[in-house]
């Protein structure tokens, strides 16, 4: 199985130290800084939810793209944790949405080649029924429309079956990442509860 870190980030979130750290466990607590910024991050490739401290001195802007890979960052110092949707903060979850979106539109390449391959996932579920919207008859719909012809944007596909996509994959994904279905189709699982 390929490695699911992430290189690159979207920063959904700008957090001062004492809230940030306030939510960590006690033993954790001590050993992170006390006078940095924190960030919350959702990853470009696997959308996991992170949260990080910023290099002193450092700034950053809502959706702005930071590397967060092995090796010198320029932005990101330490990666604290990867965190469950319920750790954002309200302006964090409104900001994820946007940031999800951004993100779906500047893959179009990478989702579109998913929708012109996506099978079943068991005998009586086809993947494409995850999206939201989606019943046997469109899933039907799909799977002719792409058999006579793969897609090839997004717009392809709006002309040929009216789905927008962009807003069922973004749906899709803010589901995954917020734990809501037994499925991961492009999200990797939130880490377990801590108590």
């Amino acid at each position: 199985m390929k490695s699911r870190k992430e290189e690159y980030a979207y920063v959904v979130d700008v957090l001062p130290p004492e809230v940030a750290l306030y939510r960590l466990p006690p033993k954790m607590r001590r050993d992170f800084p006390h006078d940095v910024l924190y960030a919350h991050l959702v990853g470009e490739d696997h959308f996991a939810l992170l949260e990080v401290t910023l290099k002193k001195g450092a700034s950053v802007d809502i959706g702005e793209r930071v590397y967060v890979g092995p090796g010198t960052r320029d932005k990101v110092d330490k990666i604290v944790r990867r965190i469950r949707y319920d750790d954002l903060q309200p302006q964090g979850r409104e900001n994820l949405r946007i940031v999800v979106r951004k993100i779906v539109e500047q893959k179009q390449e990478f989702f579109i080649k998913w929708i012109n391959t996506a099978g079943p996932i068991t005998l009586k579920l086809h993947s494409l029924e995850l999206l939201r919207g989606v019943g046997k008859k469109k899933v039907q719909e799909l799977l002719d429309e792409r058999r006579k012809k793969p897609f090839s944007s997004y717009e392809d596909v709006k002309q040929r079956t009216g789905i927008d996509l962009v807003d069922l994959l973004t749906d899709r994904i803010l589901k995954e990442i917020a734990g809501e279905d037994p499925y991961y189709l492009f999200a990797t699982p939130p880490p377990a509860q801590t108590t």
